[in-house]
């Protein structure tokens, strides 16, 4: 079975740790903060503690440790995982500069270790649903996709709306067009914080002449978590705040009538709502990485999708700051 080790128990990682202690050996738990480590004591008895991330990758027999710390530490910390020579599951995203992330990709692909970015809405069934009408072709050539991601709320001031929000749609975005944008643009106004953008607007273009766009902001009446894909044939909407429609597919789309001299008209069919599965996407995500630590899948192909969402986040950062 293989042994975890889990560093940061804040916000996210206790649900990590949670996930870990049933599908592998929970053996480390790492944090800084004493209160942290005897919070979670009695909850895994069995679990060795510390507050040394060195002390954690000292133990020859730990297999893999996951990051959940804050965004600053993950390059740094998954640097020294990787080369301890431990598998690297680490939270979103795993460096903040492109040149860093190439570093631990190379290390990781060196070493044969995975490196895992842990994009969590990648293992949604409904984003899932979503590549596999793309994939097979069912909604057509696609033309577009756009997402939004925006409430009223809650304001932060160490990292923009692009940091907190966008990283979340861009790597789904990138994961169902599987290509890198060759233009990357991106708006914003820092209303509330000086140098913390509350709304962003986001444009990419792709090679293919596919585009997509990103609406991300804390100032705003709706709560919305919704993606839409637009194709040739039909267009899809994964609508995370929906309780049971998480996935509609609308045939509709433009097309022309010989009759009409190729004048472009509307058609519109019927509206198909495919049942999508309740499972825990972060559930679904760590069993990927046990998976891909196993010997199963493309070790390479996460660590440089991971690498490509970085990239892009670098590219519509720089875009950001030369706007402001």
């Amino acid at each position: 079975m293989t042994r975890v080790g889990v560093a940061g128990l804040g916000y996210w990682g206790p649900n990590l740790a949670r996930n870990f202690d049933e599908l592998a050996e929970l053996a480390w738990l790492c944090d800084i903060s004493p209160d942290q480590l005897t919070l979670f004591r009695g909850r895994y008895p069995q679990t060795r503690q510390t507050d040394r991330f060195d002390e954690m990758l000292e133990d020859e027999k730990v297999d893999a440790v996951v990051i959940a710390t804050p965004v600053p530490t993950h390059y740094e910390l998954g640097k020294q995982a990787l080369a301890a020579g431990k598998h690297v599951l680490v939270e979103k995203p795993p460096a903040m500069h492109a040149t860093e992330m190439d570093e631990l990709v190379e290390l990781a692909i060196s070493r044969d270790l995975v490196l895992m970015p842990g994009h969590l809405l990648l293992y949604h069934p409904g984003v899932q649903k979503l590549k596999a009408l793309i994939d097979g072709g069912e909604l057509g050539d696609v033309l577009c996709v756009y997402g939004n991601r925006q409430n009223l709320g809650i304001v932060r001031t160490n990292e923009n709306a692009l940091w907190s929000l966008g990283v979340h749609d861009l790597s789904v975005i990138l994961y169902l067009l599987d290509e890198e944008p060759e233009v990357a643009i991106a708006h914003g106004r820092d209303f509330l914080t000086e140098s913390v953008e509350d709304v962003v607007f986001c444009y990419l273009r792709f090679p293919s002449g596919k585009i997509a766009h990103m609406h991300l902001s804390w100032l705003d009446p709706h709560k919305m978590r919704r993606m839409t894909v637009v194709g040739r044939d039909k267009m899809a909407v994964f609508d995370d705040m929906e309780l049971e429609r998480k996935v509609t597919v609308y045939d509709k789309a433009p097309w022309k009538r010989a009759e009409t001299y190729g004048e472009w008209q509307t058609r519109s069919g019927d509206i198909f709502i495919p049942k999508i599965p309740t499972s825990e996407p972060l559930r679904l995500e760590c069993e990927h990485f046990l998976r891909l630590v196993a010997g199963g899948g493309d070790r390479r192909k996460v660590a440089h999708d991971g690498a490509m969402v970085v990239r892009a986040l670098e590219r519509l950062t720089d875009s950001l700051r030369d706007g402001r």
